[in-house]
């Protein structure tokens, strides 16, 4: 396994430029909001998954990935293949 500094000095620009650019989405985001016209039950809905998503991020342990995962999985349903027509 590498050293934790390793990682974070090979990681750091590729992160930071990911961070950056979440950063302008929400920027976009918050700028084309309308308070008078407020965002689609669907598009709320995602946005609320993206803040949920950044207190994953700012949580502590080491098992943000696999929350990530989950918070953005559809839960299993045993019937999932007629639902999808297969």
């Amino acid at each position: 396994m590498r050293a934790a500094s390793q990682i974070l000095t090979d990681s750091f620009l590729e992160v930071r430029a990911k961070l950056l650019e979440v950063a302008a989405t929400l920027d976009r985001i918050d700028r084309s909001c309308d308070a008078s016209e407020p965002l689609p039950p669907e598009a709320q809905s995602q946005r609320e998954q993206l803040d949920a998503a950044i207190k994953i991020l700012l949580s502590e342990g080491s098992d943000r990935a696999e929350q990530l995962q989950k918070l953005f999985s559809r839960q299993y349903e045993s019937d999932w293949r007629q639902q999808m027509d297969l």
